[in-house]
This record gives C-alpha cells, structure tokens and sequence, in this order.
C-alpha cells in the first residue's frame, strides 16, 4: 500500500516565538519526508540501492525517523515511559518487516508526530529535558534543534533515494 502526498507549508518568515519557529520547520521535514515516500509502491520504496549502505531504503528512513523523535522527543525530552524503538544493533531500525509498507511507517511516523508533541506540551526552549543522556542535561531547545537537523540530513537521502527509485526530483 502506498503512502498519500501531504500538504506542506513553508515555516512562518517573520517568527517571533523560537520554540514554535522549531516546530514548524520540524513539522515541514516530517511533510518532506513522507511526500519522498508517496505514491512509491512497496517494492521501490524498499529497494536499497547504495552497496555501501544496505539498509538505507525510503522505508527504513522514515523508521529511523520515528526511532529518532521516539527517543529525543518523547522519551529523553518528556521523560516519557515508552519503549525505545533502538537496540544494540546500529541499524536495527532501519530493518525492514514483512509488515513495513510506506502507508504503515507513514501511519507509525505520524503518530510518533502526536507523541513527541504532547510529550513536550507546555515546555519552554530553555527547559531542561526530563532525562539526561549520558549524564548530561539538555534543553528543549537543543532536542528540537537536534532533530531538525537530523530530520533534514536524512530527507536529503530521501531525495536521492526517490531520484534513483523512479526519477523523481525536487522538494
């Protein structure tokens, strides 16, 4: 089952709030990310085409993506008691399942959205995330900047992935 193309809005230019300014360009990469994986049928957009990077496919991003924001924003961020979508294997979520189709990680990334973003509800930029990450404390400011980051390094694998699954090009 394929994935549907979602509207995209480009983040407010005149921002006066830096937190909501964070979630909206956060809110455009994740729009970003899935728009790569629409319309691709299962098979191409599990297809692994770079010998030196075996699991990186357009499904296994966007399943890392939702790791990603699991951990950073809901778990670290919220202080969220939810299970960790990592292990000790590196690229374990980038794994693909039988079950892995691009409307079923669309489904798990969107709702990982609602998550991350109830998790975080109320915090200000300079708060203090509810956990530390090997003893060190961050804000909520540097997780949303963290992921934003991370978010756009991987759309722009998307972008060459979906070039090489089936030409297409551009935001």
């Amino acid at each position: 089952m394929t994935a549907q193309p979602l509207e995209r809005h480009w983040p407010r230019q005149w921002a006066d709030d830096e937190l909501r300014l964070l979630w909206e360009f956060l809110t455009f990469l994740r729009i970003t990310a899935v728009n790569k994986l629409a319309g691709l049928d299962a098979r191409a957009a599990a297809r692994a085409p770079l010998p030196t990077s075996p699991a990186m496919t357009l499904v296994g991003v966007v399943k890392h993506l939702t790791a990603v924001e699991r951990e950073w924003l809901s778990i670290v961020g919220g202080g969220k008691d939810l299970p960790s979508l990592w292990t000790e294997d590196p690229e374990f979520d980038w794994r693909l399942t039988a079950d892995d189709t691009p409307a079923s990680v669309v489904v798990e990334y969107q709702r990982e959205w609602a998550r991350s973003e109830a998790a975080l509800y109320g915090k200000a930029a300079g708060d203090a995330a509810a956990r530390t990450v090997n003893g060190r404390d961050r804000t909520v400011r540097w997780l949303l900047a963290h992921v934003v980051q991370e978010t756009a390094r991987h759309v722009g694998h998307m972008d060459l992935l979906r070039e090489m699954a089936d030409g297409s090009r551009g935001e």
